[in-house]
C-alpha cells in the first residue's frame, strides 16, 4: 500500500470504501488541482465577460454567465471545501466522485464549449479552456493504465503475423452443433457374391 493510499484510508469516513483504481496519484491530484484552479479562473474571467454588456454584446454576457455557473459547478465538484456555505455541495461532490471518470470528462468538455463558441475572446478561451483541459485529464484517467512493454510487443507481433487457421482433421469435428457423425459401414453385401 502506497503512502497516499494510507493517507486516503485515514481520511475516509467510517464505513466508506477506499476506491482502488489504477490511476496514478499525480494524475488524480492533478485533475483536482486543475479543476479547482479552472473553477476560480472561470468565475473571475466570466465576470470580465459580463462587463461587455457595456458595449451591448449580449452573446458575451451570456457566455460570461455560462462561464461563471460552470466555474462554480466545477468548484463544487472538485473542491467542495471552497463552497461550505452551500448545503448541497457535499452531496453533489460525493455523487460525482462515485461516477466513472469518463462521465466527468464528457460533462466538462461538453459544458465548456458553448462559452467559447458564444464569445471567442481570451477570457472565454482561458476560463472555459481550463475546464476543457480538466475534462481531457479525466478522459485520460478513464482510459486507464498503459499496458506493459511485453504486452504491447506481444500484441504487435500478433497483428503483424496473424496465426494461420488451424486445419481441422478430426473425423468428429462438426460445423453445426448437434450434427450426427458420419459413420462408414462399408459397401452393402449382395447375394450374388455369396
Amino acid at each position: 500500500m502506497s503512502f497516499t493510499d494510507k493517507i486516503n484510508s485515514l481520511m475516509a469516513r467510517p464505513g466508506q470504501e477506499v476506491p482502488k483504481d489504477d490511476v496514478p496519484w499525480w494524475l488524480r491530484y492533478g485533475g483536482r488541482t486543475v479543476g479547482t484552479l479552472a473553477g476560480f479562473l472561470a468565475i473571475f474571467l466570466g465576470v470580465l465577460n459580463c462587463v461587455s454588456i457595456i458595449t451591448a454584446d449580449v452573446k458575451c454576457l451570456i457566455s460570461g454567465l455560462w462561464q461563471m455557473v460552470l466555474g462554480f459547478t466545477t468548484l463544487c465538484i472538485e473542491a467542495p471545501c471552497c463552497c461550505l456555505f452551500v448545503d448541497f455541495v457535499q452531496n453533489l461532490s460525493d455523487w460525482m466522485d462515485k461516477r466513472p471518470y469518463w462521465n466527468k470528462a464528457v460533462a466538462y468538455v461538453a459544458l465548456s464549449i458553448p462559452a467559447i463558441i458564444l464569445c471567442p475572446s481570451l477570457s472565454s478561451i482561458f476560463g472555459s479552456g481550463l475546464i476543457l483541459v480538466t475534462g481531457v485529464i479525466y478522459g485520460m484517467m478513464a482510459l486507464g493504465k498503459k499496458a506493459t512493454a511485453e504486452d504491447m510487443r506481444a500484441s504487435a507481433t500478433d497483428e503483424a503475423f496473424p496465426q494461420a487457421p488451424k486445419s481441422v482433421t478430426a473425423m468428429r469435428s462438426n460445423l453445426v452443433e448437434n450434427a450426427q457423425p458420419i459413420s462408414f459401414t462399408g459397401a452393402p453385401i449382395s447375394d450374388s457374391h455369396v
